[in-house]
């Protein structure tokens, strides 16, 4: 975990916060506060996109997005474009209920709430995680290799 403390002590100690009611995850200020505020999302996150991960990596999600009809979303996380939004109800489509329940145990809140929370950071997260425009062949890496990541976009602010 120390990894994780260095890097939520840097999000923390730069000060920002999404403003009340923004999308937290359309900068990356207010995808870094929305991460720091919640560290459990954090750890979820990066073993969702980690290669090692239970939902096989980015490439995963990206099968898991498409079959629920939301490739076109996922797609423009990852593309150079805007990100298109998602809601609760699709993330929840696309991960399935059992998963968002599980996630929703460790956050310690609603399924719903869960749901909303990735719906909000999911895609600036993705985005900021490929950001040549697509998606590396090889996978974003492991969860370590993630917070490493993290870390490297922390330090470009």
């Amino acid at each position: 975990m120390g990894l994780l403390d260095s890097v939520l002590g840097a999000v923390m100690n730069q000060g920002q916060q999404p403003a009340s009611g923004e999308a937290g995850a359309t900068g990356l200020g207010g995808l870094m506060g929305m991460l720091a505020s919640n560290p459990q999302l954090l750890q979820i996150a990066t073993g969702m996109l980690g290669n090692d991960g239970e939902h096989g990596g980015l490439g995963g999600l990206v099968s898991k997005f498409e079959q629920a009809g939301l490739g076109g979303a996922i797609n423009s996380w990852i593309g150079g474009g805007p990100n298109q939004p998602v809601s609760g109800e699709q993330i929840t489509s696309a991960l399935g209920a059992g998963t968002i329940s599980d996630i929703a145990a460790r956050l310690g809140v609603a399924p719903d709430q869960a749901a909303g929370q990735l719906s909000q950071m999911l895609p600036g997260l993705i985005n900021h995680l490929t950001p040549d425009g697509q998606a590396p062949a090889q996978g974003l890496g492991n969860g370590g290799d993630l917070m490493g990541m993290l870390g490297g976009l922390l330090q470009k602010r």
